[in-house]
């Protein structure tokens, strides 16, 4: 009996620290990379921007912030993160 209490209570906290991990905006994995340059094209225009930081999000964007202060919402089918 008290072996069954010690297992339902270790499986309880461990599917409550799942839901906890899974439920914060925090990586548990470092995935995060630095560029110091993006190429994007936005329509016929070409631009190369200074990156300060980026943020990808689901699907294909990105968000760029330049080292000017200019944040810029782009496609990164049409754009290329450089690291020098």
């Amino acid at each position: 009996m008290k072996k069954l209490i010690l297992y339902l209570s270790m499986i309880i906290i461990l599917i409550g620290s799942l839901f906890v991990l899974t439920g914060c905006n925090m990586d548990i994995i470092d995935t995060n990379y630095t560029f110091d340059k993006c190429i994007t094209y936005i329509g016929d225009e070409r631009l190369e921007i200074e990156v300060k930081t980026w943020k990808d999000y689901e699907g294909e964007q990105i968000q760029i912030e330049a080292k000017d202060g200019t944040i810029y919402l782009v496609s990164m089918n049409n754009s290329m993160l450089i690291k020098e």
